[in-house]
C-alpha cells in the first residue's frame, strides 16, 4: 500500500456508516491506494481528465476487487451532500435501485418512506413538506427521474411500473401481465390527482422521459411512438 509523501502513513479513506440508514449501500470501509504517480506532494492528489473535468484517482479494494485509476471524487461529493441533506439519502438509493432495475427494492423504499412521511407528520403537525421520492430529481447532477434512470439503463419493466406510481396513466393501457405483476408484489396505486405526472419532469437537459426514449432510439422507439411516455389526455392512446 502507498504512504504518504510526507508522513509514511497509509493512504486509507474510511467512510463511516451511518447506523440508522438502512440505504447505505455496500462497504463501510473503502481501502483506497493511491498510485505513486499521482502523489507528487501529501495534499497533491487531483488531476483533469482530457476535457478539464477534476478527478481524484485512485486504487479502490473492496470485496468487489482491485479496481485500478478509480475515480473516487464522485462518490467523495456524493457522500458530502448526503452529510448535509440526509434526507435525500433514501432518494439516491431509489435512483440506483431504478438504475438497477430492482422492483421489491424500490417497493421497500416507497413503503419506507410512506411509513416515514406518516411519522413526520405526527411529529411535527403535518408542517413539513416530505419529499416526494417516485417524482425525485437528482439534484447533484443531470436532475433525472427514476424514469429517466430506467430508460437510460433499459429497464423497461422499472418504466411500468413508475408509469403504474407516479403517472396519470389509465389501466387500460398497461399490460395485464403487468397489472398482475405489481399487484401480485403488493404495489398499490395512489390517486394522482393534485400530483405531477412523472413524464411531465425535465432533466437539467429539459428532456422528458419522452425526449429521451426518441434520443436513446433501439428498444425505446416503440415507446417514443406510442405516446405512453407523453402526459396527455388518455382517450387518444391505443388500448394495449
Amino acid at each position: 500500500m502507498s504512504q504518504c509523501a510526507a508522513c509514511g502513513t497509509p493512504l486509507t479513506l474510511k467512510i463511516d456508516s451511518d447506523e440508522e440508514d438502512d440505504y447505505d449501500q455496500g462497504a463501510t470501509s473503502l481501502g483506497i491506494v493511491v498510485p505513486d504517480s499521482r502523489l507528487p506532494g501529501p495534499m497533491d492528489v487531483g488531476s483533469h481528465t482530457s476535457s478539464g473535468e477534476e478527478q481524484v484517482l485512485c486504487n479502490l479494494e473492496n470485496e468487489s476487487g482491485l479496481q485500478e485509476a478509480f475515480d473516487i471524487l464522485p462518490i467523495l461529493k456524493e457522500e458530502s451532500y448526503l452529510k448535509a441533506f440526509p434526507e435525500e439519502r433514501r432518494c439516491r438509493a431509489f435512483l440506483e435501485f431504478c438504475a438497477e432495475g430492482d422492483v421489491g427494492a424500490i417497493l421497500d423504499v416507497i413503503k419506507d418512506d410512506e411509513d416515514e412521511d406518516t411519522r413526520m407528520s405526527a411529529d411535527d403537525g403535518g408542517a413539513a413538506t416530505p419529499i416526494d421520492v417516485l417524482r425525485y430529481q437528482d439534484a447533484m447532477g443531470s436532475l433525472s427521474t427514476g424514469l429517466h434512470v430506467a430508460i437510460s439503463n433499459g429497464r423497461e419493466e422499472i418504466v411500468w411500473l413508475l408509469l403504474f406510481l407516479a403517472s396519470s396513466l389509465e389501466l387500460q393501457h398497461f399490460p395485464p401481465d403487468v397489472i398482475q405483476a405489481v399487484e401480485t408484489l403488493g404495489a398499490s396505486r395512489e390517486q394522482q390527482t393534485g400530483k405531477i405526472d412523472i413524464r411531465a419532469l425535465e432533466d437539467s437537459e429539459h428532456r422528458t422521459a419522452e425526449n429521451l426514449s426518441r434520443q436513446l432510439g433501439g428498444m425505446w422507439d416503440s415507446w417514443a411512438q406510442s405516446g405512453l411516455l407523453r402526459p396527455i389526455m388518455d382517450d387518444v392512446l391505443p388500448v394495449v
